[in-house]
């Protein structure tokens, strides 16, 4: 169960299978995350404006590196540009190549998971990340 201090964190989900957003989402909100999801680059932008609007911020983001406009690399580097502070990033994905998880550490992502993953692997590897911007 994620411990909370102030707030609930908010979690953004962007990945372009819509099976998988709906799986995450279902697994966090249960946990008791709030959650926005985006699945192309004008979602994302969208979800950010209205957060902000609300004078939210999002606290991590789950990142699919396998995106049809943009790769999840680029995402990131985009998303670096018009947030800040960036929030922490994990990269979720079905490539489990060394490059990809070089390439995504190396961008600063703060975990890399591969895809399929389970619901207990998930929440953990997401607290871990919430604990460890909290300190």
């Amino acid at each position: 169960m994620p411990t909370f201090r102030s707030h609930t964190p908010t979690i953004m989900i962007i990945d372009d299978d819509l099976e998988t957003v709906g799986l995450l989402r279902l697994v966090l909100q249960r946990a008791g995350y709030s959650v926005t999801t985006a699945t192309r680059w004008d979602e994302i932008t969208d979800r950010l404006k209205i957060l902000s609007q609300q004078k939210q911020n999002v606290d991590l983001i789950i990142l699919d590196i396998m995106m049809p406009e943009k790769s999840g690399f680029d995402v990131y580097r985009s998303l670096e540009v018009i947030l800040y502070p960036m929030p922490p990033v994990i990269f979720l994905s079905a490539k489990c190549m060394v490059d990809d998880m070089v390439k995504a550490s190396e961008l600063g992502a703060a975990k890399y998971l591969v895809k399929p993953t389970t619901p207990d692997k998930l929440l953990k590897t997401v607290q871990e990340v919430l604990d460890q911007t909290r300190l």
